[in-house]
């Protein structure tokens, strides 16, 4: 893929082979950002685990100390006395069958969908749906549960959920690049820290064999893997 001038541009201030430490990546990436839009600050790790195995399975959630940066969209699936706890708490929709029927007829026009217990019952219908949109509500992401007051506010407030693909990968979002260098760099250590934390028993070997952050359009930033490895300990 041809990449345009400003991308090759950003390119030249990287040192080739060379991975970075958190601190000067940090730098790094607002000198390679080059839209003219808010980027995202994106983290990508690769993973010495195999996903095909339950028991290798890296998946969880942490709060962001200064949020994602991104006005997120929440939908409460639930009933009677909840639906009021829930828009309370900032939830932006809230509602039962009426959600149900438009997400199965091809809507999904939010970012997190929350669902009391007596809801899976028919939520867990929209798996296929919903599963690939990795919107699907989940016990161990919290996004299942009868405190649908804590749950609205922890994602409001900056809670990112993370999870191992099928090729080892992990990318998430852990801010904007108008945050400040100490912002970005605590969102990074918070998001690394709770991967590193995450590591399976039974994983052998490295576990993190990659790490790299980046602007949306920006070019991947190598990190220096040895300086993580220690966190979450």
């Amino acid at each position: 893929m041809k990449h345009g001038k400003k991308y090759r541009e950003a390119v030249k201030k990287l040192e080739p082979g060379k991975a970075y430490t958190l601190g000067e990546a940090v730098k790094l990436l607002r000198q390679t950002a080059q839209a003219k839009f808010d980027e995202t600050v994106e983290a990508a790790l690769r993973l010495g685990v195999d996903p095909k195995k339950a028991d290798q399975m890296v998946r969880g959630t942490t709060i962001l100390p200064h949020g994602t940066g991104k006005s997120i969209k929440v939908l409460v699936l639930t009933k009677g006395d909840k639906v009021k706890e829930a828009a309370e708490a900032g939830a932006d929709l809230v509602g039962a069958e009426e959600y149900i029927e438009k997400i199965q007829g091809g809507w999904a026009d939010v970012d997190v969908i929350i669902a009391t217990p007596d809801m899976m019952g028919q939520v867990g219908k929209l798996g296929k749906i919903l599963g690939p949109k990795k919107l699907m509500p989940n016990p161990k992401s919290g996004t299942v549960t009868a405190d649908i007051a804590k749950a609205v506010r922890l994602v409001k407030a900056g809670k990112i959920e993370y999870r191992v693909d099928k090729t080892a990968n992990i990318q998430v979002g852990v801010g904007k690049v108008s945050f400040t260098d100490e912002q970005i760099l605590d969102n990074l250590k918070t998001f690394l820290s709770a991967v590193m934390r995450a590591r399976p028993s039974t994983a052998k070997g490295v576990y993190l064999k990659n790490a790299s952050i980046s602007s949306t359009m920006g070019p991947g930033i190598k990190l220096d893997v040895n300086e993580i490895a220690v966190m979450g300990k």
